[in-house]
C-alpha cells in the first residue's frame, strides 16, 4: 500500500483496553506485512491511560484539558495534516473496532472510488452476531432519515466512529470539527458539499472495557440536538467541491 495511513485513536479512561488495542494493530501489521501509523490522543484521562502509553512507548499526544471526543479527534486530524498523511482512520481504543477491516475502509479511497468511507454495522452480513439496543437502532434510523432529507443520500450507520477520509478532508477537519455529535454532523456536511462516500461492511464488537461517551440519560438530548443541527446544515450554503 503506497498511501500513508494514520489511525487516530481518541482515548479517555481506556486503561482496560488501550494496550490490547495497540498490540492488536502491531500484531496484525506484522503478520500481514502491512503498515499503519498510530497516534493515540489521550484526552486528559483520570485513570492509568497516560502511564500505560508512556510505559509501552505507544505514540500519543497528552491533552492538558479534557476536550471531549470532537476535540480529541480533531487533534488527531491536525497531527495527520502536519505529518502529510494521505488517509486518516478513526479507530476506537475500547476494542469495538476490528483492525482487520481497516484495509476495507481505506481501499475505496486508494482506488478513487470515494473520498470518505464509513465502516457500517448495517450493510452486508459481517455483524450477524452484533446486537445493539432497540432504542439505539431507532435513533440511528431517525438520524438516517434526516440526513437523507438534507442531502438526498442514504446513510445506514450514522453514528459509526470507524471512518476513513482522504487528504482533502483531513485538511478541512484539522481546521473545523464539531465538538459534539461529530459523526452524523460531519457526514451530513461532507455530503452537502458533494464529497463522494461509500459505506462498507465491517465487524464490530462490544466494548471490552470503559464506558460509552453517550450516557443513557443524555440520549433524548443527543437526538434532539443532532436533528436540529442537521436541519441547520440544510439551510447553510456550502461550496461544492466538484
Amino acid at each position: 500500500m503506497s498511501a500513508r495511513v494514520l489511525l487516530i485513536i481518541p482515548a479517555y479512561n481506556e486503561q482496560e483496553c488501550i494496550l490490547r488495542t495497540y498490540n492488536s494493530i502491531i500484531t496484525y501489521c506484522s503478520e500481514n506485512n502491512e503498515h499503519f501509523d498510530v497516534i493515540v490522543i489521550n484526552d486528559c484521562s483520570k485513570d492509568s491511560t497516560s502511564e500505560i502509553l508512556d510505559t509501552n512507548n505507544i505514540p500519543h499526544i497528552d491533552l492538558i484539558h479534557n476536550l471531549g471526543i470532537g476535540g480529541a479527534v480533531q487533534t488527531g486530524y491536525k497531527y495527520a495534516k502536519e505529518n502529510n498523511y494521505d488517509i486518516a482512520v478513526q479507530f476506537d481504543g475500547d476494542g469495538q473496532h476490528d483492525i482487520r477491516y481497516v484495509q476495507h475502509i481505506v481501499k475505496p479511497i486508494i482506488d478513487n472510488e470515494a473520498e470518505f468511507v464509513i465502516g457500517s454495522r448495517f450493510v452486508g452480513n459481517e455483524n450477524d452476531n452484533f446486537r445493539s439496543s432497540k432504542a439505539r437502532r431507532i435513533g440511528i434510523y431517525i438520524i438516517s432519515f434526516f440526513i437523507k432529507l438534507v442531502t438526498g443520500k442514504k446513510v445506514y450507520d450514522t453514528t459509526s466512529g470507524f471512518r476513513a477520509v482522504n487528504k482533502d478532508i483531513i485538511e478541512q477537519f484539522s481546521k473545523i470539527y464539531p465538538i459534539e455529535y461529530p459523526e452524523p454532523i460531519t457526514t451530513t456536511e461532507l455530503l452537502k458539499k458533494r464529497y463522494t462516500f461509500k459505506e462498507v461492511s465491517v465487524k464490530m464488537h462490544e466494548r471490552a472495557g470503559g464506558t460509552s461517551s453517550i450516557k443513557a440519560w443524555k440520549s433524548v438530548y443527543y437526538m434532539i440536538n443532532v436533528i436540529l443541527t442537521i436541519l441547520i446544515i440544510k439551510i447553510r450554503r456550502y461550496p461544492n467541491v466538484h
